[in-house]
């Protein structure tokens, strides 16, 4: 059996890349898809720990954890398509997808 903290080690990392990826990228593809990772590294944090804890407390329904875990797939899903959504109408806009160019409620 695969140790909790081998799991937390692999999710804060994929946290950290995430984050300095939203941190460094100009593009706002780039930052939204530092966001997807974070997104991920908090939904892998969320598996082991549902896991880990159903193993310790069977009495508990075993679907709990999984149903907070498929809301927060769905609203990474919505997030993406939102994200999207906006840089395709800003694209259109000014042309550009640099986020420090998108200055469309600067009077």
């Amino acid at each position: 059996m695969i140790p909790l903290s081998w799991y937390l080690y692999l999710a804060a990392g994929l946290f950290c890349i995430g984050l300095f990826g939203v941190l460094t990228h100009k593009s706002a593809i780039g930052i939204l898809i530092g966001i997807e990772l974070m997104l991920n590294a908090v939904n892998i944090n969320l598996a082991a720990f549902w896991h880990y804890y159903s193993q310790i407390n069977p009495s508990q329904p075993p679907v709990n954890g999984m149903v907070f875990l498929a809301v927060v797939f769905i609203v990474a899903a919505a997030e993406t398509a939102v994200g999207l959504a906006l840089i395709i109408s800003a694209y259109r806009k000014r042309s550009t997808v640099v986020a420090g160019e998108m200055d469309l409620l600067k009077g």
